[in-house]
């Protein structure tokens, strides 16, 4: 650290947290992979070997091609990289394919690739204020956050062991809100519109940037009282940001428009064929509801309320179904989540439009449109909690508040991932990572800001240590008991639940936060 502390002049520091962190990577390249590695092989022979026509029509495998089509560019792009691996892992009819060299491709491909995740961290990093500033260099906030950042249990985790993309997409995402924070908004339109053509589930926070470009880029002034100016809108303006939308989408979608495959790429896209939770409930408002559900269901049996016959099959009992009816709380559908959704962001949304709080309050307005689609959403994957935790770091570096908020996220966020990685050589990894970024997550954080008062209630203290004796019950004790035959599900549901408490309490705090805070009054834009 003190090789650090003296590079501080020259930026050296970044670089040794870099390469550290790639080093790390390097050495989690043998562990465990799940299907996710299967599915971008199966991606990478899709778009290498079948003309584009195909690729959104093959279905050999179960693990058809459903991202967008910018995705599919990059798969065919590291398809050519691959052929000298080996060649054998882009026969689309190789299912479940893996050889040595296979696996040190792609692991390799997702450690080159996360390049423009750390050019993204050093950019968000010039962004922070850093007043606070202490006179060691662990104790600046540039350092904190970079370290929050690149060395982010869950990207570690879901990236480089479990296996996806997401450092890259997740870069692309942060030098956006980068660019918005450098008032360099044209780019940041930009960059967000090539995200969006990457993986559509960053449509979930495309409210809080089309809001903000408008209200802070098309809109050139404001009054004395920090209200709209409505003279000083710019047609060219809207227009320039309208651009450059048609010509990133007409150049993603243009293709499949001209070969009329759009219905069919958009069918891949949204799947609503799927169910309301993914296989593992992520810890959201829907795992709290059919949870409730559940004991509902069981007291009813219990008590004779309900006839054993009429219980729907597919009611969750397993815990990992997809396709289910709830037994006594209404079903939920496709349209019901779309609704709750909506609700859930307008606050948000109306808070960004009449108390304008600059860059900072566009971070936090996108941060709770991620938080809401993620607790309201359909299907909602487990791993998406990371769209609020990543951005969220930038805020807790600013604020004692905001610092309190990313904590209980990240906290229960990282441990909500943790059934992703169900082997048992993974299981000291997962939670020696989850420690020591946990425990210099929250001692950095308070070191930061201790002349304030503590970013923890007894309350929320007691709750954060509750995840130590549920992580013995489910790891430890729960493989030796008698429910494990008849309740294969209970630490699913256990974790999932759980995690949700936490979650949801992060997300109420954080809109209570918004709302609250006063508009930043100014004359000219940001």
């Amino acid at each position: 650290m003190a090789a650090l502390g003296a590079a501080t002049g020259g930026g050296s520091w970044f670089s040794a947290l870099a390469l550290g962190v790639t080093l790390l990577k390097c050495l989690l390249i043998p562990t465990y992979h799940s299907t996710d590695f299967e599915v971008h092989r199966n991606w990478l022979a899709i778009t290498h070997s079948l003309p584009i026509s195909q690729w959104y029509y093959e279905a050999t495998s179960e693990w058809t091609l459903d991202y967008p089509p910018f995705f599919a560019w990059f798969e065919y792009a590291l398809s050519h990289v691959a052929k000298y691996f080996d060649q054998e892992m882009l026969n689309v009819r190789n299912l479940n394919y893996s050889s040595s060299r296979t696996l040190l491709f792609q692991r390799f491909s997702v450690i080159f690739t996360d390049t423009l995740f750390v050019y993204a961290v050093h950019e968000c990093c010039k962004c922070i204020d850093g007043k606070k500033a202490g006179k060691e260099l662990t104790e600046k906030p540039k350092f904190i956050l970079s370290v929050l950042l690149l060395w982010n249990f869950g990207l570690l985790i879901v990236d480089h062991i479990h296996f996806q993309y997401n450092g890259f997409l997740s870069g692309l995402m942060l030098l956006s809100i980068a660019r918005l924070f450098q008032k360099r908004h044209m780019e940041g339109a930009f960059l967000f519109a090539v995200l969006l053509h990457f993986k559509h589930i960053y449509l979930y926070v495309a409210p809080a940037y089309g809001v903000y470009l408008l209200r802070s880029y098309c809109f050139t002034a404001n009054k004395p009282d920090g209200s709209i100016r409505w003279n000083s809108f710019s047609f060219l303006r809207l227009i320039s940001l309208g651009l450059i939308v048609f010509l990133v989408s007409a150049l993603s979608l243009g293709p499949f428009l001209a070969l009329n495959q759009l219905p069919q790429v958009f069918s891949r896209l949204f799947p609503f064929k799927r169910g309301l939770c993914h296989a593992y409930w992520a810890p959201n408002f829907w795992a709290l509801y059919s949870a409730l559900d559940k004991v509902l269901s069981i007291i009813g049996l219990e008590l004779k309320l309900l006839d054993p016959s009429k219980i729907p099959r597919a009611s969750m009992t397993s815990g990992l179904v997809q396709q289910f009816q709830h037994t006594v709380l209404p079903s939920v559908t496709p349209l019901a989540t779309l609704i709750c959704t909506l609700i859930a962001i307008l606050p948000s949304i109306f808070c960004l439009w009449f108390k304008p709080q600059g860059p900072r309050g566009f971070l936090r307005c996108l941060i709770l449109c991620a938080l809401s689609s993620f607790m309201f959403g359909w299907h909602v994957h487990e791993k998406a909690i990371l769209l609020a935790v990543l951005p969220m770091s930038l805020l807790s570096v600013g604020k004692a508040g905001d610092a309190s908020i990313f904590l209980i996220l990240t906290t229960t966020g990282h441990y909500s991932l943790f059934p992703l990685l169900f082997t048992a050589p993974e299981l000291p990894i997962k939670i020696l990572l989850m420690l020591l970024f946990t425990i210099y997550s929250i001692s950095s954080l308070k070191t930061l800001f201790r002349k304030e008062k503590p970013l923890f209630n007894w309350m929320e203290t007691f709750y954060l240590l509750g995840l130590g004796p549920l992580e013995v019950f489910c790891e430890f004790v729960f493989p030796f008991t008698s429910w494990k035959l008849k309740y294969p599900f209970i630490p699913l549901l256990l974790t999932s639940v759980y995690c949700a408490v936490g979650i949801t309490h992060a997300w109420f705090k954080l809109y209570v936060s918004v709302l609250t805070d006063p508009p930043v009054g100014k004359t000219k834009k940001q």
